[in-house]
């Protein structure tokens, strides 16, 4: 059976705190969602001056798998369609879909709304009979369903009734408040698909319970055909429904046919892209796609997992265009010690080397000790491991560099922290160059990074090809208050592949050069094989 996946990032996404598209990210996540495959992508508010405009060329957009949707209000209490202004732009533009939203509780109609049950009626029949004669599809969004259906199912369902004789082709039963239990939802659902079994039933799940995933899939078995969600759960207040949580469980765990299997491969790499264009960080715990969905600590885990992956992961992470990852910590025992390896470094061929992969394991463990940690930093520890075999792992060595803060920006945002570093370089006849340069930049880390490009920009011109993505601080000893160590990661990317590296200090500009040093190592030397 075929359910279809109606995502409205771009739309009730965007009403999540701090949130914010772009014309540009609007086309580039609708190019991605269109890839994915979702039926339906609900790309803005037509009470929006900005999606307005957006929407008036909207046809110019064009998509192979799926169909824009606008979204907007009925009109309003004791006016007439024809003086709705929004009404009347939807009418007029290309788009075929609309959602349209009226109240479905009583109790918002009369203290919300200011009116009355009958004007409702009319409010919610009116709207959808002059979009339906512009030719439009229209989804009718019952506000506060299942409120209304607790208080009082009769009207909750008449609403739906009214909404359905005027043609509404959908009609999407909306927890619009996030509070009801995934059991309520599966039994009002039920119910309307017995009272209006002609129907088409969609669900729109708000997560205020941590059950907006739960509640839709209750929705489905219940008769749903169609569940409204966001890339990653964004939304108002704790979000929505997750696109990348339900399709999956729809698809692979309940049997349901959303998507083609070439396209849920995408699903990964969709999810990550979309976070991005968003400029929103990525959960790595998210389930499915995030990076550490399928990642093993524990060594019994680890070995289970090598020998069938199947004792530790609930699907094959490839499904979903994940991997697994097996992690290198004080838990891991020989076995995860070999088989990460041999992933991380397969060139170096140690893992049936007994004498080599104890000195690599000795020197990881050393420097674990001092308080480094290398589950998010493999970069680091690859070149950790050429050092315990005794191989140069450093494409520079560094000299001296100085830091000068002149005024904190606090004082003057205009301030800039100046860099001199001096490094030596190999010049590949067997001889090194010494480079010494300087470089400002917004704060410390920057000035240095901006520093040590120019000394080997000149060597090595392809590092204008990388650059840092992330920077993490976290302070390991907090009983030492400001003389505490600290443990900074780095991230970096070529805008195809990231890797992360770890720098420990009682210095945060020390423990900063550490991560930032192995970040260019690692990408000068492991080059086309990232």
């Amino acid at each position: 059976m075929k359910i279809e996946i109606y995502d409205t990032t771009l739309r009730d996404g965007a009403q999540g705190a701090g949130i914010d598209f772009t014309d540009d990210n609007r086309i580039s996540i609708i190019h991605a969602l269109d890839d994915l495959g979702v039926t339906y992508i609900e790309a803005g508010n037509i009470a929006s001056a900005s999606d307005a405009a957006f929407f008036a060329h909207c046809d110019e957009v064009k998509l192979k798998n799926s169909q824009l949707v606008v979204f907007c209000s009925t009109r309003h209490a004791k006016k007439s369609v024809e003086d709705d202004a929004g009404l009347a732009a939807i009418a007029k533009s290309p788009v075929e879909n609309v959602a349209i939203f009226g109240k479905c509780w009583e109790y918002q109609v009369t203290t919300v709304l200011g009116t009355t049950t009958e004007e409702n009626y009319k409010m919610i029949r009116e709207s959808i009979e002059y979009l339906k004669r512009a030719g439009k599809r229209v989804f009718f969004d019952a506000e506060h369903f299942f409120d209304g259906f607790s208080d009082s199912p009769d009207f909750a369902i008449s609403v739906l009734e009214t909404a359905l004789d005027a043609g509404a082709d959908y009609l999407v039963l909306c927890d619009t408040n996030g509070g009801m239990m995934p059991q309520a939802i599966g039994v009002a659902v039920s119910t309307v698909k017995k009272r209006l079994p002609s129907a088409k039933i969609s669900i729109h799940c708000h997560n205020d319970l941590g059950m907006a995933v739960a509640g839709s899939a209750e929705a489905v078995l219940s008769g749903a055909v169609q569940v409204q969600c966001t890339m990653c759960g964004i939304g108002e207040r704790c979000g929505n429904c997750n696109l990348t949580t339900i399709l999956p469980l729809l698809q692979l765990k309940l049997g349901y046919s959303c998507i083609t299997p070439e396209q849920l491969k995408m699903l990964t790499k969709t999810a990550r892209y979309i976070m991005e264009s968003a400029n929103l960080s990525f959960d790595e715990h998210e389930p499915f796609v995030g990076g550490y969905a399928f990642t093993h600590k524990a060594g019994m885990h680890i070995d289970g997992v090598r020998k069938k992956p199947r004792t530790f992961e609930h699907i094959s992470p490839e499904l979903v265009g994940n991997a697994d990852n097996l992690l290198i910590s004080s838990m891991a025992g020989r076995s995860a010690y070999r088989a990460a390896l041999s992933r991380i470094a397969p060139e170096l061929n140690i893992v049936g080397d007994d004498e080599k992969l104890s000195a690599v394991i000795a020197r990881i463990k050393e420097y674990e000790a001092k308080g480094f940690q290398f589950e998010s930093a493999e970069a680091s520890m690859y070149l950790i491991m050429l050092e315990a075999l005794g191989m140069n792992c450093h494409s520079f060595d560094l000299l001296t560099f100085r830091v000068m803060i002149s005024e904190p920006l606090s004082i003057n945002p205009n301030s800039k922290t100046s860099a001199l570093i001096k490094v030596s370089i190999p010049n590949g006849d067997g001889e090194t160059v010494e480079e010494i340069t300087a470089g400002e930049g917004d704060g410390p880390v920057n000035a240095l990074d901006v520093a040590l490009r120019r000394a080997l920009s000149g060597f090595y011109p392809k590092l204008s090809g990388m650059w840092l993505s992330d920077f993490k601080v976290r302070v390991l000893d907090s009983s030492n208050t400001t003389a505490s160590s600290v443990r900074v990661y780095i991230e970096s990317t070529d805008g195809v592949s990231l890797w992360r590296t770890v720098g420990v200090s009682v210095d945060i500009v020390d423990a900063s050069w550490q991560a930032l040093r192995d970040s260019i190592d690692y990408y000068l030397l492991k080059g086309a094989n990232l």
